[in-house]
């Protein structure tokens, strides 16, 4: 695969639960459940912001840790007879099992309650919302199974993509962004580990087009400290303003045809919003600006169908790059879908592109 090394120039870093849904009528006689004024869903989303990132602080006090698992994995573990309830704080909010109300603090209970990731199973409970952990930092997330389609995603490509921003960060001789831009930041991720390696001062932009993800990112920007974070709607760099030094993407990638935000990622294969991100990027970022760009690429015939595509616009810009295929299989139970009827595998694999320092 070709590569050009990226040894210098400034870092390209990468860096709710939502309201309960409104019941179907089922049932002539049920009355139907008005939907709620702007004002009064803007009182209940952040009274249940709040109560998310309480949740999350006490669950930092405890000492609480935990990787996510693929979806498949997730389905696997949470079949066994013996994993069929909850025992402690790792099954309630990682795996989302089901739990006797005795289990948790009452107040702990209320929180969820308060936070509308609240469901009931007999007369046992289960979690709404997930908490997983991160380079020690503790991100709040969509509950399992993430079917909604404004569904909050973290998982295994979470931590590959944060370690493409470690690696990105640790070139020598990089000057530290003024801004960083984490485009279709989902849980924020990204934007967060990239501002965690970074002076105070940096400026982070978590931008997403799912309102629900923009509370997810602003919670877990609390839950790791990060205080020059603002969150922006945004269809990736349209509706963000100034200077951007550095952006970071991990874009969903599956072509889907639920539709879901955080899986689909347009067209035939789901490269469509990928490529989209690094023509916007080349055309916003500053002189010397770069970018990490996480994603999948179908491999047809051997061919590598986003690296075919991607290279006319980093050569188009002048830019310097590294490519990496950093996992040759991943998703590989998508291959039965009919959209990848011709699809070898997908591979989850990295961009770093920087711009040169004088642009003409």
């Amino acid at each position: 695969m070709d590569q050009n090394s990226l040894l210098d120039g400034p870092p390209a870093i990468t860096p709710d639960a939502p309201p309960m849904p409104s019941l179907s009528s089922q049932a002539s006689l049920r009355p139907r459940r008005r939907s709620l004024s702007p004002t009064a869903r803007r009182t209940t989303e952040a009274s249940q912001d709040a109560a998310r990132l309480e949740l999350g602080r006490w669950l930092q006090a405890q000492g609480y840790r935990y990787t996510t698992v693929t979806p498949e994995t997730h389905r696997r573990v949470n079949a066994r007879p013996m994993l069929q309830q909850a025992q402690d704080l790792r099954d309630v909010f990682g795996w989302n099992r089901p739990f006797a109300e005795s289990l948790l603090p009452r107040e702990i209970v209320e929180l969820l309650r308060r936070a509308g990731a609240l469901s009931h199973h007999g007369e046992r409970l289960r979690s709404r919302l997930r908490y997983s952990t991160l380079d020690g930092l503790l991100f709040a997330h969509s509950g399992y199974p993430t079917l909604e389609t404004d569904a909050v995603f973290f998982g295994p490509d979470t931590y590959r993509f944060a370690a493409l921003i470690r690696r990105a960060l640790a070139a020598p001789g990089l000057r530290p962004p003024g801004r960083i831009v984490d485009v279709g930041c989902g849980s924020g991720a990204g934007g967060i580990i990239a501002a965690s390696l970074l002076p105070d001062e940096v400026r982070l932009t978590l931008s997403d087009i799912n309102p629900r993800a923009l509370r997810h990112a602003a919670t877990n920007a609390a839950l790791a400290g990060v205080a020059n974070a603002e969150c922006v709607e945004s269809d990736v760099l349209r509706s963000i303003e100034g200077p951007v030094d550095l952006v970071l993407a991990n874009p969903p990638y599956l072509a889907d045809p639920a539709g879901r935000q955080y899986r689909d990622g347009g067209d035939r294969h789901g490269c469509e919003l990928s490529l989209r991100i690094l023509a916007e990027s080349l055309a916003r970022l500053v002189p010397g600006g770069r970018l990490v760009l996480y994603t999948g690429a179908p491999q047809v015939g051997g061919e590598d169908l986003f690296w075919r595509a991607a290279q006319p616009l980093l050569r188009q810009a002048r830019a310097r790059f590294e490519y990496t295929e950093l996992d040759p299989d991943v998703f590989g139970e998508e291959l039965d879908n009919p959209e990848y009827h011709a699809v070898e595998r997908i591979a989850a694999v990295g961009l770093i592109a920087q711009l040169p320092e004088e642009l003409t």
